[in-house]
């Protein structure tokens, strides 16, 4: 077999080489993959194709290496996605289940309106990490993310858990995101290190996190060490500090009558 051609029996590895593969070329090639029944696919030389693993509803294995392009794994509900290197902007837009893995740096929006599932990002991410993340019922997303991240983290969020370590900060230094929270309205964020208030969305309360807040950050960054082979219980060791939405409806009265 070819890595080109897609012949796959159940529980059988595929491989595809995505080299020069257009983009809606290359996700034919994939679902057609998950419907032959295949449970481990390897794409190699991946060069910003866009939407793989869109709307994927199979618990497949997917190994990207190279670097995807916007919105990978869009909509998916049930894949394991793992990159070998960055991802682009809008990993993990609107997914409502599965996980994804990035051991490199993630760009902007990054879990955008991500109503399940898990991300986890070894390095840092771009601007507006977890817009409008949310969650219903037993639907609840969660965003790990090793390094730090830029302005407008967990704007507008409705649900869902945050997590921003800063691994990368040396001693010292202090998470740079400006408008933290910003419209913030539901869910929790939860930053190791320090961050100040002028750098924090008028929607946002501050509160140090009880054994609840702990059980929920050990489960998360246990799993998050042993993807990317860090210490839990050094990165535990450290001070953390909660962020929650002070208002359900933060900008309801402008629309009231």
């Amino acid at each position: 077999m070819s890595e080109s051609t897609v012949t796959a029996k159940n529980n059988q590895t595929v491989t595809i080489d995505a080299s020069g593969v257009y983009y809606r070329d290359l996700n034919d090639r994939l679902r057609e993959a998950v419907a032959q029944g295949a449970s481990e696919i390897k794409l190699h030389n991946v060069c910003g194709q866009r939407y793989i693993g869109t709307d994927l509803k199979k618990p497949v294995n997917i190994e990207i290496l190279g670097t995807p392009g916007n919105d990978l794994g869009a909509f998916m509900d049930g894949p394991r996605i793992t990159v070998r290197g960055n991802a682009q902007d809008g990993c993990g837009n609107t997914m409502n289940g599965g996980e994804i893995i990035v051991h490199g740096h993630a760009g902007d929006i990054i879990g955008l309106s991500a109503r399940g599932g898990k991300i986890f990002v070894r390095e840092d991410v771009g601007y507006r990490a977890g817009i409008h993340m949310k969650e219903y019922e037993d639907k609840k997303p969660s965003l790990v993310i090793g390094g730090t991240a830029q302005d407008f983290l967990g704007e507008y969020m409705a649900g869902g858990t945050l997590v921003l370590l800063g691994l990368n900060l040396k001693k010292g230094e202090t998470h740079q995101a400006n408008f933290i929270g910003t419209g913030m309205h539901g869910g929790v964020i939860y930053l190791r290190g320090e961050v100040h208030d002028f750098q924090l969305g008028r929607e946002v309360g501050v509160a140090e996190p009880e054994e609840a807040d702990f059980q929920v950050l050990r489960r998360l960054i246990g799993e998050f060490a042993a993807l990317f082979g860090y210490d839990a219980e050094e990165i535990l060791k450290h001070r953390f500090t909660k962020l929650f939405p002070r208002w359900l409806r933060p900008y309801g009265r402008l629309y009231a009558y």
